[in-house]
């Protein structure tokens, strides 16, 4: 039985879009790549920019260090968190948004990627519980910088 060329042609195509978007989706479940679409916009490599958006690399894996520290950092990505804050003894006033619109999954990736890329060994995961718990706990993001301050004076933020 032959078939007709269009009619190969027709399934290559088929077979290399669904390979695409394969491809796809496996990029987006990549904490790197989700980061990178979703962060590094603003945060670049993690590095920040001096006086406008904070470093995460290096600091990350030492707030997330405590349970406490994991809940804020939760509630930084579902709620966003507005006002100035001292980041490595460099001073920020900026407003981060929230990012309700990943999952659950895909925020503990990014927070746990993040933290893997700092210091503290081994590094602290954060898990998608944690991120659930923040999801379902909506505060304003002024009421996430009065959390940053009060985990301050316990565990000081680097």
């Amino acid at each position: 039985m032959t078939h007709s060329p269009c009619l190969r042609s027709v399934f290559s195509m088929l077979m290399l879009g669904g390979l695409c978007l394969m491809l796809t989706d496996c990029s987006r479940k990549n904490p790197k790549s989700l980061y990178g679409s979703n962060c590094g916009i603003c945060h670049h490599s993690g590095d920040g920019m001096p006086g406008s958006v904070p470093p995460l690399v290096g600091r990350i894996d030492k707030i997330a260090a405590t349970p406490e520290g994991r809940q804020y950092l939760a509630n930084v990505l579902m709620n966003g968190v507005s006002g100035p804050i001292m980041a490595n003894g460099q001073p920020y006033n900026a407003e981060m948004p929230p990012f309700r619109y990943l999952k659950d999954e895909e925020v503990a990736k990014i927070l746990t990627w993040l933290s893997a890329r700092g210091t503290v060994k081994p590094a602290p995961e954060i898990t998608a519980q944690d991120i659930a718990a923040a999801r379902s706990n909506r505060i304003s993001s002024g009421k996430v910088a009065d959390e940053r301050e009060a985990l301050n004076k316990t565990a000081p933020i680097p």
